[in-house]
């Protein structure tokens, strides 16, 4: 597996990861008695997650770029 393909499968597992967090919100959100700190938890989880995804995916654009210059 090359540089490009092992940043793109850790982007995919971490969007498994954000989508899993997102459906975390999703019930603290519909839950009769709302914990907001929990949620504001999730929300700074989906953040970072985020962040880690841009990442990775700038790392695969990056590495592409040089292996094809």
């Amino acid at each position: 597996m090359t540089g490009v393909d092992d940043a793109l499968a850790r982007a995919e597992q971490l969007l498994v990861t954000l989508g899993a967090k997102r459906d975390e919100l999703e019930r603290l959100a519909a839950a009769d008695d709302l914990d907001g700190e929990a949620a504001v938890d999730v929300i700074a989880e989906l953040s970072e997650l985020a962040k880690e995804i841009e990442a990775e995916l700038t790392r695969a654009r990056s590495l592409a770029d040089a292996a094809g210059a």
